[in-house]
């Protein structure tokens, strides 16, 4: 009984927040919408640019400067200082070419997760940690920075604490098959959000944040509701980030016990309810959650899972969750800071598109 209230709790948790970004513009499309607005935004992310430079990186003999950040090795020297640094560039740079086609594994093959599972057994299989990361109580300097996510072999969205708590309510082999099959409906019912950026800041205090960017179509195709045809909508999108933040303590060289603290939803583009996100009140704060079902239900205890890191140097970081799921992140700053979203502006993107009409088209200026 209890076990099957675990599940139902996480499931029914996990399943309201993400949504709740998409839920406005999903009562305007019709499913047969649903790719076309994928392709229409998805180049607008930093990721694929940067992504793709790696993989044209590869394929110049004289190496990039893009492909030597992500490469360079553990101990600082040089990509051609060692055999094993060679391989390991090949390794890592393989690995970014399937990421760089495949949306970062999302629409990868069986046999191209295959490969992509072989090079990162390679890579782990001639890791050892550095010595800094030998402590139990700091977070090595190594890792501490900005990373954004660059394969994975699940859903990205189960690189955040918030599913990663959510999978370790799971006790049994059962519950955990039930989790898995809730992320990926959760994912399909999802398919006509674009997922952007996801960024995770670690700080060298221990504390880790996720920031998953979402976009979806904000105006529908016509031609599904009215009687004349019409090619397409307004190029006018919703936007906003899944914001979930953990405190990590690690346990050993290459483990971290996480301990979920809040979700949010930030940088809404929605007027008027970003007024109502950007609250403190809004934010889901997990910890008092489970502290009201600690103290109701004796057999409760407050998930807190173990994320592995496998492989890392200076611009790659390998983890594995307790599903040995693997999440593949580039290190892209030092910074230690969130994203602070108070720029973007809640006007459905409305005031871009007519600055863009107005530079290409009109041009009217003042």
């Amino acid at each position: 009984m209890i076990s099957s209230f675990r599940v139902s709790a996480a499931l029914a948790i996990a399943s309201t927040l993400p949504t709740a970004i998409c839920f406005t513009s999903q009562a305007f499309h019709a499913p047969s919408l649903q790719w076309q607005l994928r392709a229409s935004v998805v180049d607008d992310f930093t990721f694929q640019r940067s992504l793709l430079e790696a993989q044209l990186a590869n394929s110049n003999s004289k190496a990039a400067p893009v492909a030597e950040h992500i490469v360079t090795s553990v101990n600082g020297s040089s990509p051609s200082s060692s055999n094993s640094n060679n391989n390991n560039i090949a390794t890592q740079n393989s690995i970014l070419r399937v990421a760089a086609s495949t949306d970062r594994g999302q629409y990868a093959s069986s046999s191209q997760k295959d490969q992509v599972s072989d090079m990162i057994s390679s890579l782990e299989a001639n890791y050892t940690p550095k010595e800094d990361s030998s402590t139990t109580t700091i977070i090595p300097s190594s890792l501490s920075g900005t990373w954004e996510l660059l394969y994975s072999n699940t859903q990205l969205f189960r690189s955040s604490p918030f599913f990663l708590a959510g999978r370790s309510t799971c006790k049994t082999p059962e519950q955990a098959a039930q989790y898995n099959w809730f992320c990926e409906m959760h994912r399909a019912a999802l398919a006509i959000s674009t997922i952007g950026v996801v960024s995770q800041i670690i700080t060298s205090e221990g504390k880790i944040v996720n920031e998953f960017n979402v976009k979806v179509g904000a105006i529908p195709f016509l031609s599904d509701f009215t009687p004349f045809r019409y090619s397409g909508g307004l190029p006018l999108t919703i936007d906003g980030s899944i914001v979930s933040s953990a405190d990590a303590t690690p346990t050993s060289a290459t483990e971290w016990e996480l301990f979920m603290d809040t979700v949010e939803i930030k940088g809404s583009n929605i007027p008027i309810l970003r007024n109502i996100l950007d609250a403190d009140s809004v934010a889901l704060k997990s910890r008092g959650l489970s502290k009201v079902l600690e103290d109701n239900i004796d057999a409760y205890d407050v998930p807190k899972p173990i994320l592995r890191t496998t492989f890392v140097d200076e611009g790659m970081r390998i983890v594995r969750d307790e599903d040995d799921n693997v999440f593949v992140y580039g290190k892209v700053s030092d910074s230690q800071d969130p994203t602070d979203y108070a720029n973007v502006m809640a006007d459905l993107g409305i005031a871009s598109l007519l600055e863009g009409f107005n530079d290409a088209v009109t041009k009217i200026y003042l």
